[in-house]
């Protein structure tokens, strides 16, 4: 467990090196998954085969579909499902129509995306619950899943439960590659979601020029904020509970003490994954946090409870991009096209500003569609 003393004199620089260290900016990982990517988009099956029998032990010559078999807790995972479906059933957007003006309508209409690739982290079935069911409640048409071969049948069984029958079992950089690229036996899809670890997010985040994704999630960090006197056996819980998930995960405590507005402005420089308030003060520090993944408040809500129970999604932004993006919702299985409605009358009235604003840019044929 690492402690992150507030009064130290170099507190915001301890912060730094935190976000500076995430495995997202390994450029040896970085080097690595572009040479897997490279030869998947130049190879297909192949170099997927090859790249699994490298680094997961596979034997097959192609890539293989993964087989459901064993126990799964079926009551759990459809309870789990049914939460998530609950809370991202109430995200969907309203459509949007507008008259700006006379004679200009605008309309801003949300459609599912047709088809989503899901990387499922070796046996997290949660990972699948999170981000197959938010697509299934958007509408997509085809859900693609991948999962390390070690763990796939337990995401396949779930997977199946859900309705979902397109399960490869393909892991890391690989798995990314297939489904942004496509091969002889994947096609490719829209758009890429799911945690896992430094190699797959950074595949992601390079096959990002060329296919959309959801955010870099992972590997997987905890901020937990103390007031004195709070039980050391639940900080204790909150650290080891993300800590299983890899030797990469980063779990720090920050003391508050008197200072918390210096405290806050600490945590927002980190912009951590998930943040655990825990003291007197959690429920008003809660609504003043900005930079944070997900937020959980006082000693009922362990972050684990968010990763699998309450229907909120544990897709969440690492390596400091919770400054910029939340955690996945409905809306990132969706998609916007604006409408534009212009009638005679209203293009009249539009011509004034056209033709000013294209003379002033230099666009003459831009100016010439003001009259008609």
């Amino acid at each position: 467990m690492n402690v992150l003393l507030l009064k130290a004199p170099d507190f915001s620089d301890q912060c730094r090196r935190l976000i500076a260290s995430s495995s997202l900016f390994d450029p040896v990982i970085e080097q690595r998954s572009r040479e897997i990517i490279q030869a998947v988009r130049e190879r297909g099956d192949a170099a997927v085969a090859e790249w699994s029998q490298l680094l997961d032990a596979t034997t097959s010559a192609k890539p293989e579909r993964a087989r459901a078999y064993g126990d799964i807790p079926t009551a759990a995972i459809l309870a789990a499902a049914d939460a998530v479906r609950t809370w991202h059933a109430a995200q969907r957007p309203a459509d949007l129509v507008l008259e700006v003006s006379p004679g200009v309508t605008l309309e801003r209409r949300w459609s599912p995306l047709r088809s989503v690739g899901i990387y499922v982290p070796k046996g997290l079935v949660s990972s699948l619950i999170m981000t197959a069911v938010p697509a299934q409640v958007a509408g997509v048409e085809r859900i693609v899943v991948c999962t390390p071969p070690n763990g796939s049948a337990a995401v396949a069984a779930t997977a199946a439960l859900l309705g979902i029958d397109e399960v490869w079992a393909i892991g890391g950089a690989q798995a990314i590659a297939a489904m942004a690229y496509g091969t002889e036996s994947v096609a490719p899809v829209d758009k890429i979601f799911g945690p896992g670890s430094g190699a797959v997010n950074t595949a992601k985040l390079i096959v990002s020029r060329d296919v959309a994704i959801d955010l870099p999630a992972g590997p997987s960090e905890i901020v937990v904020v103390a007031d004195e006197g709070i039980d050391e056996a639940i900080i204790a819980q909150e650290i080891a509970a993300q800590m299983e998930h890899g030797p990469d995960s980063k779990g720090y405590v920050v003391r508050v003490g008197d200072n918390l507005d210096d405290a806050l402005h600490e945590i927002e420089a980190y912009a951590a994954e998930h943040v655990a308030l825990l003291g007197e003060r959690a429920e008003s520090l809660a609504g003043r946090i900005r930079n944070a993944g997900a937020i959980f408040v006082g000693p009922y809500a362990p972050v684990p409870a968010g990763d699998y129970a309450t229907g909120g999604n544990h897709v969440l932004p690492t390596g400091g991009w919770a400054k910029s993006t939340g955690g996945l919702g409905l809306e990132g299985f969706m998609k916007t096209v604006t409408v534009q409605r212009v009638t005679k009358e209203g293009l009249e009235r539009l011509a004034p500003t056209i033709e000013a604003l294209a003379e002033l840019e230099g666009m003459s044929a831009h100016k010439a569609t003001a009259r008609r």
